[in-house]
């Protein structure tokens, strides 16, 4: 596809698609396919197979093309990227459902520091849960059988939406990002957030003073 469209803003890009030029719809789709890769790897952790995430993030791309609206929306980037993170999560949960799933997307939260480190977003939240008991981060590696404890924990203290604001927060995004994601307004999924993280301190509290 060549450069002529390189100079031109994605929002003028719209408005000229919608006059005709049906060959925009390629170069959009060329343009943000690297943004789509990266959302597929961070969603990764979440359990989705990552051609899949791939795919389900080129037709939420696809999505925000067609439905964009410049009086309406912001920037056409900011609603790419919503579409593309909403549409891979709504994968994600359907793949869930499908294969009754457990909650083995938090066992790299316990893990060895090697491998948490290599999961980014499951990193930053170890490393808020370390500082909040006041301990080093290599204590907090627990055994298989204290990982299903938490996570038995996570599946009856949080609510839905407190797992959904985990999930997502695992992959690296802000709160005001997963507000978008879920159409939840900032301040309730702030709190959601501020609410997990405070069960998941306790719960790893717990399991440090049961191990001294």
């Amino acid at each position: 596809m060549p450069d002529i469209y390189a100079a031109i803003p994605d929002e003028e890009l719209i408005d000229r698609l919608r006059d005709g030029e049906a060959q925009i719809t390629d170069y959009i789709m060329n343009k943000y396919k690297n943004l789509v890769r990266k959302k597929a790897k961070s969603m990764y952790i979440l359990g989705a197979d990552n051609d899949d995430l791939i795919q389900e993030g080129m037709i939420g791309l696809f999505k925000a093309v067609r439905d964009y609206d410049a009086g309406r929306d912001a920037s056409f980037y900011t609603f790419a990227d919503l579409c593309i993170s909403r549409q891979m999560y709504k994968a994600v949960q359907a793949s869930r459902r499908e294969k009754h799933a457990p909650l083995n997307t938090y066992i790299s939260l316990y893990a060895d520091m090697t491998e948490a480190e290599s999961d980014g977003g499951s990193m930053e939240l170890l490393s808020t849960i370390a500082s909040a008991v006041e301990t080093n981060p290599e204590q907090l590696i627990i055994d298989r059988e204290n990982v299903a404890d938490i996570e038995a924990m996570i599946d009856k203290e949080l609510s839905s939406f407190e797992k959904q604001v985990l999930d997502l927060y695992m992959t690296g995004m802000s709160y005001s990002q997963i507000a978008r994601v879920l159409s939840r307004d900032e301040k309730s999924t702030d709190n959601a957030l501020q609410r997990l993280k405070s069960k998941l301190r306790k719960a790893v509290n717990r399991k440090v003073n049961t191990k001294i």
